[in-house]
């Protein structure tokens, strides 16, 4: 799917989202990180405490409060791996 990342966000007892996605935001231990159709792959921890983002390629922005986990980006996609994920409204621009 050109210009479209598949992703998957996945909390330690379930997936909860999945789907084709324009962009991921996340903050992992290194600081802020955006993703978008053909970012180099990357392994992040995912900072405790924070949100990720994930705007659909249909739909409004989906957000969730995570606790920690990993993000990890490859050719096929973007895997948010969190042990916790509940779903928040997304911060306004």
């Amino acid at each position: 799917m050109a210009g479209q990342l598949n992703v998957e966000v996945v909390a330690v007892d379930s997936k909860v989202w999945s789907g084709a996605a324009k962009a991921v935001y996340a903050r992992t231990t290194e600081g802020e990180l955006g993703v978008l159709p053909g970012h180099q792959p990357l392994l992040g921890e995912l900072r405790i405490d924070s949100t990720v983002r994930v705007q659909p390629a249909e739909g409004g922005e989906l957000a969730w409060k995570i606790e920690g986990g990993f993000l990890s980006v490859t050719t096929e996609g973007v895997t948010i791996l969190a042990e916790t994920a509940e779903a928040v409204a997304p911060a306004s621009a």
